[in-house]
């Protein structure tokens, strides 16, 4: 695993993280992501306004952060350590997907492959369906989630949770859906 910025390449570490942020107003000086760099993100995850009482609760929380900062006392987030960040990859790699599940997951994957075959509707809103990566994230995020809910199996719910964010960058929609 590298990154290759300009002509230099740099080796990453085991762990790493990137994130990228899109702002969906102002998007001037910027080019869209071809479709098999977007394949790359894990999720695409839209993030709305924040209701009244969160938003408070954000502005009460920056303020008194910001005090820290003035007193010079800011506030530091306790740190994972590696070796605790490995071992819950490895839980979470752990966690059983029963073979009828694995089963779903890749019947909803090549459903938008082959949409005509599932329905007529599917066949004609999207051009170009998810790709192998887009299995092994939806079979990634579902194992995570369902770790996050203190369960070491998958359920449908898992799935059917993380589909929608794992895939909604990888599928070209025909015009037709673009229009509906």
């Amino acid at each position: 695993r590298q990154i290759t910025v300009g002509t230099t390449t740099y080796p990453l570490p085991e762990v790493f993280l990137v994130m990228a942020t899109q702002n969906p107003i102002e998007q001037e000086g910027t080019y869209p992501l071809p479709e098999a760099q977007l394949d790359r993100f894990l999720l695409h995850i839209k993030v709305g306004y924040p209701k009244q009482e969160t938003e408070q609760l954000i502005l009460r929380l920056a303020r008194k952060e910001a005090m820290r900062q003035d007193s010079g006392f800011a506030l530091r987030a306790p740190k994972l350590s590696l070796e605790t960040l490995l071992a819950a990859r490895q839980e979470v790699l752990a966690v059983h997907m029963a073979d009828n599940l694995e089963r779903y997951l890749i019947e909803i994957i090549f459903a938008t492959r082959k949409g005509s075959a599932y329905s007529a509707k599917l066949g004609n809103w999207i051009q170009w369906g998810a790709s192998p990566r887009a299995t092994i994230a939806l079979d990634r995020c579902a194992r995570a989630h369902a770790w996050l809910a203190g369960r070491d199996y998958v359920g449908p719910e898992d799935i059917q949770t993380m589909a929608y964010d794992v895939l909604r960058h990888r599928l070209v929609l025909t015009y037709e859906a673009e229009a509906a």
